[in-house]
């Protein structure tokens, strides 16, 4: 999403960075909507040769007349041919798409090319499979592509290991090119192409038939049946067709009659608790104290209030996308917040607006600007001399169109482009109503505001070198202007005392100082109450504090490992706070150095773990960062920074030790308490997506991009490993695995939709009568697909929508994560097609992972792009009531200072234990907020009270739709009418 493009590099030119992100946005577009339309339309016309296949076979079978002919290999690579051509476009991650996942795209994509030249050497194979699973009916007679396959795989370069293929198994066959588009179609191919038959009289058939107009009708016709998921009994399995793939799944022998089987709503709720992290890489001026003693900051799309010294947390909800600016209204308790553009799951453009909202109720008190901005709201201020009763925005668009609301009355005052450079900053005047001033790239422009008209005068710079870009500005006492610009230099702009003649624009400011400020840019400004001014430099990671005449008092260096200074605002006291590119938030002073208040991932994070008997989890990203968190009093107990992307990890049962895999196949063993390395090991070369401990801790299973799980045996608690064994026989990449309580069996996921059942103490080997594993009961359910959790699935998914899913150790409930900003809550089983579930948003990218912390008490979520970490609480649905603000809060604690930055091999030194949060406030229009209560802290009895009648049943649904619609946990206010956005790419 635009949002997650990277800070903003000074010599990067706005106006041509905004025009190639249009023309890049609407070609996006354009590519997908087609491509979207041909894949529909490829898969109803393979479903269509499928079931012709399926029924000449099963004529062929019933005749006991089997043919060969010459016409065989041309009737194989005919079919070859139209599926290369199925594999046109693959169902792709929605305008959400991490990097992650295009790599795993291309990864299916070339294993399952590979797979494809054995195909034809192992159809009878195939088809003794397929006459054990399916049931003898004509119709079944074309096994599914989650049909278990033979070990045996193919010799690809990737993989030395493997045996060589046959020689005849890819004679005439043409590879297709590496890339995403293949996923599909290989998996299609490759379960299809048993069933066919070599006669000439059937390849005429076929021939004929593929060149009909009628074909062609029926593949329009059946192009929108094939868009959903098709889910239908037969006999002892379930079928379900996704992008016209079928999933075949055994009905265990415990469910006597199916029609009777019924998924309800769970009674457990969510209720949004702590948010770890911070944005600050690429936003500015976005930390506040408020006088409730609360810091006000935001990431994903929540808005945290946060009081450091009673540790507790509030949030505002009410966003539906990332939040990009904030600003505070002069009384101090109101807040605006922009956010940016989205696009819907069909591509449509959403529409960003600013809300107004009330630090003190969370109540939304308006919502500005739908259908007015275009890209996102980069800046905006309040009103100063009016007592805040105006509000001005700039448009991130090309044209930065700044405008002025009435926001109470919701009314649009006046409007005017700015410029097609990158504009950075818009603040009102102090002292003077009229008076607006913007700031950006190669600019300074002083507005006139009169009526429903803006004049414009442009600062002149003469004799003075005009810097790249004017980063901030501020206001001094005796009116004047102070800005900061890229080259580290103070500039003081006095009003001209020559009066201007009526009609003709606004008196113009001149140049009357310039004082070096910082080397390098001068990021960010402060006006304190004493009238001194802080200063935040970007290069040199200084704040200095300057007195009343501009000369530079004291300064202070932020140590170099929380990245460069992106925001400085006043706290307590003489304290200052200070958002880094780093997404931290310090707490300091010039005396006594600063205190990590703050802190979280600065990369996408996908690995998540959580601790086998302890209130603790843990997290890995792109950042090469580690981290371990308590989930009690929300703080970091260590981190440490790895040589490789982490992607995913798991706790040994015992919880002495985590395993954590890379995006380059080596995996890592840590010791929990220590962070030492106990191991280090490789498998493959791609991306590791699954490490899975069996359930007593003495077997591991690692799931990877090359289409292997290997196994080791673990022994001393987890800190020996030696090479078990290798399942061998997916044809795309792992997604995701589950061990059986006795360490029997593994059951895996793969990305071309495969379920597969692997016995363990026999050589790893393939089961094939898969409906043999149907009654196993799973140690852990982390599988997307599977008899226990199919319901999950929305309609219009291309298979790619679900990135997690997790049963609860309870097993009352299944936690969704999605890729359209959503955490979901189903009962558990989940074996009914579109099944309800409880929604919440609070992220603002796809929903990486999903983990409940070891007694059920919470969920924990990771976002993509979002960088965030959400803390959930599991609440019953009837005691979401006074109970649940009773959180036991003891004295106030101070974390200790950090001076010294954390080497990449030792653990980061972070702040001590401190006590239990109290409950944290929601919005008013929350359905799932409790009412405060005589315990709850300061801060919470500021909040109105509520009705204690029972909250309404949640718009619970998984349709893409409903998806997309307010969630249970967001309150929006009922006038506005708006759908949550999804993140452009």
């Amino acid at each position: 999403m635009d949002g997650f493009t990277g800070s903003l590099d000074d010599s990067m030119s706005g106006a041509s960075v905004s025009d190639v992100n249009d023309r890049l946005s609407a070609l996006e577009l354009r590519v997908q909507q087609q491509e979207d339309e041909l894949t529909v339309m490829k898969a109803a016309l393979a479903d269509v040769l499928r079931r012709l296949a399926a029924s000449e076979v099963s004529a062929a079978s019933s005749t006991k007349k089997q043919h060969g002919g010459k016409g065989g290999a041309a009737l194989r690579e005919a079919y070859s041919m139209s599926c290369i051509a199925n594999g046109g476009t693959s169902g792709r991650k929605r305008d959400s798409t991490s990097v992650t996942r295009k790599e795993t795209l291309s990864s299916a994509a070339k294993s399952g090319t590979d797979r494809k030249k054995e195909v034809s050497s192992q159809r009878s194979l195939m088809e003794e499979i397929q006459e054990r699973e399916e049931s003898p009916r004509p119709k079944d007679s074309a096994p599914s592509p989650s049909s278990p396959h033979p070990p045996q795989t193919p010799q690809t370069p990737q993989t030395p290991q493997r045996p060589a293929q046959s020689a005849d198994s890819s004679k005439g066959h043409v590879p297709p090119k590496r890339g995403p588009s293949v996923k599909r179609s290989s998996g299609m191919e490759r379960s299809q192409s048993s069933t066919w038959d070599s006669s000439e009289d059937n390849r005429n058939k076929l021939v004929k038939a593929a060149s009909t107009s009628k074909l062609l009708a029926k593949v329009v016709k059946n192009a929108e049946r094939h868009k959903d998921p098709v889910v239908s009994q037969e006999g002892n399995h379930i079928k379900m067709f996704m992008r016209g793939r079928p999933i075949t799944m055994f009905i265990p022998s415990d469910v006597e009659n199916y029609d009777d089987v019924r998924t309800e709503l769970p009674s457990e709720r969510l209720k949004l608790e702590w948010v770890y992290g911070y944005r600050g890489r690429d936003c500015r001026a976005n930390v506040y104290l408020l006088p409730t003693g609360e810091i006000v900051y935001f990431i994903a799309s929540v808005v945290a209030l946060f009081n450091y010294e009673e540790r507790t947390q509030r949030h505002y909800l009410g966003h539906t996308d990332c939040v990009k600016c904030l600003a505070i209204h002069p009384d101090k308790i109101r807040i605006a917040t922009g956010q940016i553009a989205g696009v819907d799951k069909d591509g449509r453009p959403l529409q960003p607006h600013v809300r107004i909202w009330d630090s003190v109720s969370l109540s939304t008190l308006q919502v500005i600007g739908l259908g007015t901005f275009e890209r996102g709201v980069g800046s905006l201020a309040f009103s100063k001399a009016d007592s805040g009763q105006h509000l001005s925005v700039i448009d991130d668009c090309n044209d930065h169109m700044l405008t002025v609301w009435d926001w109470q009355k919701k009314s649009k005052i006046a409007e005017i482009k700015t410029t097609n450079e990158v504009v950075l900053a818009v603040e009102f005047h102090p002292t003077d109503p009229n008076t607006i001033v913007t700031c950006g790239k190669s600019h300074i422009f002083f507005w006139t505001w009169t009526g429903t008209s803006l004049a414009r005068k442009q600062g002149i710079f003469g004799k003075y070198e005009k810097p790249k870009f004017i980063q901030c500005l501020a206001f001094l006492s005796t009116g004047d202007i102070l800005t900061g610009d890229s080259g580290g230099i103070l500039l003081v702009w006095t009003r001209s005392s020559a009066e201007t003649p009526t009609g003709k624009g606004p008196r113009a400011f001149q140049i009357s100082r310039q004082v070096k400020g910082h080397e390098g840019s001068v990021f960010c400004m402060c006006e304190m109450r004493s009238g001194t001014l802080l200063t935040g430099g970007g290069k040199d990671r200084k704040i200095i504090l300057w007195d009343h005449e501009l000369r530079a008092d004291r300064d202070i260096e932020v140590p170099d490992q929380y990245g460069t200074i992106r925001a400085v605002s006043e706290g307590k006291g003489d304290e200052f706070l200070v958002g880094t590119s780093r997404n931290f938030i310090l707490r300091g002073t010039f005396n006594d150095g600063f205190l990590v208040e703050v802190q979280g991932h600065t990369d996408e994070l996908w690995g998540l773990a959580s601790h086998p008997s302890r209130e603790m989890f843990l997290t890995c990203a792109q950042d090469r960062l580690v981290c371990l968190w308590n989930a009690v009093d929300h703080s970091l107990q260590w981190s440490r920074t790895l040589e490789e992307h982490g992607h995913c990890a798991d706790f040994h049962p015992s919880g002495a030790v985590v395993a954590i895999g890379t995006h380059s196949g080596k995996w890592y063993v840590l010791d929990a308490e220590t962070t030492d390395l106990v191991a280090i090991h490789t498998d493959g070369n791609e991306q590791l997506s699954v490490m899975r401990f069996s359930e007593d801790g003495s077997l591991l299973a690692v799931g990877s991009h090359d289409n292997f799980i290997y196994l080791y045996t673990v022994s001393d608690r987890g800190r020996k490993y030696s090479r078990y064994g290798k399942c061998t026989g997916h044809s795309s990449y792992i997604t995701h695995l589950d061990w059986s309580p006795d360490n029997s069996f593994i059951m895996s996921n793969s990305g071309d939709y495969e379920i597969l059942y692997w016995d363990v103490p026999n050589g790893c080997k393939l089961i094939r009568n898969r409906s043999e594993c149907k009654d196993i009961n799973w140690a852990t359910y982390t599988c997307v697909l599977g008899y226990h959790v199919f319901g999950v699935w929305p309609e219009g998914s291309d298979g790619t929508d679900i990135n997690a899913l997790i049963r609860s150790h309870n097993r009352k409930v299944i936690a969704l994560a999605d890729d359209f900003c959503k955490v979901h809550l189903f009962a558990y089983p989940c074996s009914t097609p579109k099944a309800p579930s409880h929604k919440y948003s609070a992220h603002s990218s796809h929903v990486t992972n999903v983990s409940f912390l070891y007694k059920d008490s919470h969920l924990i979520s990771t976002g993509g792009k979002d960088t965030s970490i959400m803390q959930w609480r599991l609440v019953e649905k009837a005691s979401l009531s006074l109970t649940d603000s009773l959180l036991s809060n003891s004295a106030p604690h101070r974390a200790e200072p950090i001076f010294t930055p954390p080497s990449i091999d030792k653990a980061t030194p972070t702040q001590g234990p401190v006590p239990p949060p109290t409950a944290n406030g929601t919005q008013e229009p929350s359905p799932d907020s409790p009412p405060p209560t005589e315990l709850a802290p300061p801060v919470s009895e500021l909040t109105p009270p509520r009705s204690e009648s029972t909250p309404p049943p949640s718009d619970s649904t998984v349709s893409l739709k409903d998806s997309l619609e307010p969630s249970d946990d967001t309150a929006t206010p009922s006038d506005e009418g708006l759908p949550p956005l999804t993140p452009p790419s």
